[in-house]
């Protein structure tokens, strides 16, 4: 028998031209189909207006009464939840007809596939650390107008350095930049493609891009300081880099570019704001080097959980290694400019003496980025052995 009870709601005069609508369907939300809602106090054209809304709405119409439809709850059939009940719940592929729906959201059926996000697998993009990093990432922006005292002065300061000690800095700033660019460009070309349900690693790679666009800025800026021409860009370094960003597989590129090249760089940076010659030198080393931490942070720790998903893994990733390798041999690795630039900068001046310490501690800078690469490398599951063969393969270039 149908139900004869009549529910009622009072609209106040405003129409249903006015936003009375609203309070019409927030009254038929909690009535099943077939439930009667008397509609009052909804000036003159209620029944015009009444009959057109019902009628798009999918209920029926009695003079002033609705008849809840079920054209709404058809609407949502099949519409599942994009992870669950749960906000933070992750689902391990997580399909393209989702789309770009929040995660946690009542997906509706029917929208278009996101083809683009071919990287759509927890184990090939996932890591628990991403949220923490990309809170800790998000919290510690800066702003290299005013992180950096351009104006520094000191006995130290740029503005007292030797001329030919000047050149070997903006020859590294140089380097820097140019290597900088490469590591923009490697995540910037694999966040379209990354699941939006894996919404952390895509924001944190976003900042990522950001953190390598301000490094960008500030090598740039110290590179023209005084004016001086930017230094030299060896052919052999941009063949290192241009592999990176020949690299097709995201976790290839992830592991070269992240775990290697700038698990290296944060030795390199470490050196710079260590023996820097100049106040601002060493900031924007130590900006950098707190940025660089966190990519190499996350590129080891999603690789990390890929590989106990997948131990066949090392064997792609040891693969990749190797085929660089071969790829430039026939190069000459880091330029002869790079090198005697930063000798040149960790010395100080060209005091024979200092000369000397420079090449003394450019060599302990080289072992200390094996060492970190092979303790990364057996992070990885490799073993000290072959953690010992591969980090040797690795570019001279360093990047």
């Amino acid at each position: 028998m149908p139900d004869v009870a009549v529910h009622q709601v009072a609209l106040g005069g405003i129409g249903l031209d006015r936003g009375g609508h609203l309070l019409i369907d927030r009254a038929l939300r909690p009535l099943a189909p077939g439930q009667r809602l008397e509609v009052g106090d909804g000036g003159a054209h209620l029944g015009v207006h009444l009959r057109a809304w019902a009628r798009s709405e999918g209920h029926a119409v009695d003079g002033n009464v609705v008849i809840r439809g079920e054209a709404g709850d058809r609407r949502l059939a099949g519409a599942v939840r994009a992870g669950g009940a749960e906000p933070a719940g992750i689902v391990d592929r997580p399909p393209r007809s989702w789309g770009l729906a929040a995660r946690g959201a009542l997906v509706e059926l029917g929208g278009p596939d996101l083809a683009s996000a071919d990287l759509d697998s927890r184990p090939q993009v996932w890591s628990d650390l991403a949220p923490k990093l990309y809170a800790q990432a998000a919290a510690s922006q800066w702003d290299p107008a005013t992180a950096v005292d351009w104006a520094a002065t000191s006995e130290m300061s740029s503005d007292h350095l030797p001329d030919d000690v000047e050149v070997a800095v903006v020859q590294v700033m140089t380097y820097l930049v140019e290597n900088e660019q490469a590591a923009l460009a490697v995540p910037a070309h694999f966040l379209g493609r990354i699941h939006p349900h894996f919404r952390e690693v895509v924001q944190l790679l976003a900042v990522q891009v950001a953190d390598e666009a301000r490094h960008l800025e500030v090598f740039s800026r110290r590179a023209r300081l005084r004016g001086l021409p930017l230094g030299v860009s060896g052919a052999g370094g941009r063949a290192s880099l241009q592999t990176l960003l020949d690299e097709p597989d995201w976790s290839m590129a992830s592991f070269l570019l992240s775990v290697l090249g700038e698990g290296t760089f944060l030795s390199l940076l470490s050196f710079l704001e260590r023996y820097a010659p100049d106040p601002v030198t060493a900031r924007i080393a130590h900006l950098a080097l707190q940025d660089e931490a966190r990519h190499v942070a996350f590129g080891l720790s999603h690789l990390t959980e890929e590989v106990a998903a997948d131990p066949t893994l090392r064997d792609r990733l040891r693969a990749a290694i190797e085929r660089r390798h071969d790829t430039l041999a026939a190069t000459a690795g880091l330029a002869s400019d790079v090198h005697d630039a930063l000798v040149v900068l960790a010395a100080g001046s060209w005091e024979p003496s200092a000369i000397a310490t420079g090449w003394d501690r450019v060599q302990a800078l080289q072992f200390d980025m094996d060492q970190g690469r092979q303790h990364r490398l057996v992070r990885l599951g490799f073993s000290s052995h072959d953690a010992t063969e591969l980090s040797a393969l690795h570019t001279r270039n360093f990047m």
